[in-house]
Order: structure tokens, then sequence, then C-alpha cells
């Protein structure tokens, strides 16, 4: 197994396990530095309940989801670990990070680890269809510049300009053509944006408290809250 060594609320705390030949988690220790008696004796024995358990079948899935948000004291900002920076209780931050660690539980930390993404995609769209055949696509990446017309109006549009609609100066006059393409467009998406912006915050509030700057109702932001109308960040930046 391993050894963390981390502060929550200013109190020390020290997390071991040990793993089985397949590396799954198998027992777990809770040991806490110049704190009383009563508080290092309950959580040995807890980690000793939480030992048994796991040895005799019970998922570490559901001691997680059963045990992460608890909120007592100590709680508040974790020092010594580099993904969870904000815990609700010492009981909070073991799950958080047994969670992480043999789960791969990235939500519920404050700071997920880096990870090795794919190459973004290509820029694509009814505004690169429109640069691509006016000829503007020399700033734009090779995949985008190759890509064929998606948007039936710009491909309209640009043929039927194409075909015989010229300007005096001998110049195919297809840029009006493809801005009134392009505003439509623009007011569609932003419709349809709003209303998946609206649905998407009607399920973060569900069990959001109200902020205690502004008094505005907060949304989940990660693993904590954020008021979206002051700004002001329930217990995580």
């Amino acid at each position: 197994g391993w050894t963390q060594e981390a502060k929550v609320g200013g109190h020390k705390i020290f997390l071991r396990t040990g793993e089985y030949a397949d590396g799954t988690l198998g027992e777990l220790f809770i040991d806490l530095a110049k704190e009383g008696a009563t508080l290092r004796g309950i959580l040995g024995c807890f980690a000793i309940a939480v030992s048994k358990g796991l040895q005799y079948g019970v998922p570490l899935e559901e001691f997680v989801e059963s045990f992460t948000f608890q909120t007592f004291e100590p709680r508040g900002m974790v020092e010594g670990h580099p993904n969870i920076k904000m815990a609700n209780s010492i009981i909070d931050y073991v799950f958080r990070s047994l969670g992480m660690e043999y789960l791969g539980r990235t939500d519920l930390v404050q700071v997920p680890p880096s990870e090795v993404g794919e190459l973004p995609e290509p820029p694509s769209g009814l505004a690169v269809d429109a640069g691509v055949q006016l000829g503007l696509d020399d700033d734009l990446p090779i995949a985008a510049r190759t890509a064929p017309i998606s948007h039936p109006a710009v491909a309209n549009a640009v043929v039927n300009s194409n075909n015989g609609d010229h300007a005096g100066n001998g110049h195919a006059s297809t840029i009006p053509v493809a801005s009134v393409a392009v505003s439509a467009e623009r007011s569609t998406v932003a419709t349809t944006q709003t209303a998946s912006v609206n649905a998407a915050l009607s399920d973060m509030m569900g069990d959001a408290p109200l902020c205690d700057t502004c008094g505005h109702i907060t949304v989940r932001n990660g693993s904590c809250y954020r008021c979206l109308n002051c700004g002001n960040s329930m217990g995580c930046s």
C-alpha cells in the first residue's frame, strides 16, 4: 500500500493502506498527530471496521458513496495533498483520497491529476465553411481547410454566387450572402445554447446552498459550490 500525510483544517493526519497482490484495497489505517486519545481511538476503530468490511466483500464504492461529503469538525483547507484542497471532515478527506487512488474518482477532488488527452478537434461549423470557400483559410489548420462543406446554406450561397453573381470589379460577391447565412445560424445556435445552459443549471442547483455573501442560489462547481451572481466560492477556489 502507501502512506499519505496531510493536514485537514490544521490537524495532521496519516493515511495508510494495505493492498492485495492484485492492487485492490484490503485494509486501512488512520492516525492523527498530537490529538486526544478519544478521537484517535474512534478513528482507529473506524478504520478497523472499514478494513473488516473490505475483507468480507463490501465494495469500496459503497464506502466512498456513504462517507464522502460527511461534514463535521475538524474541516477546511487541506495541506499536503496534490489533488484534494478542501474537505468537509477527516472522514470526507479519507474517502476522497481512496476514491481517487483506487476507483479513479477524479470528480471528488478539486485538482484532478493531469492526463494526456487526445488532440483537439479541428475548427468546424458555418464560419469555417464560409472562410474556406471565400479563400480566407490561410490561418486555419490544414484539417479545416480540406474539410468538406457541412452546412447547406453556405454551400448554396457559394454555388449561386460563383455561377454568375459578379460585381462590377469582376470579383464574386459572396460575402453578403455568407454573412446572412452566418447571422441566421448564430441566432439558432444561441437559442439552443441558452436552453442547454438553463437545463444544466436546474440540475446543478438541486441541493445547492445559498451564497453566504449575496444570498443567491449557488451551483455545483466540481466538489464545491459557486455563486454565479457574485462569484463567491463556497469552500474552494
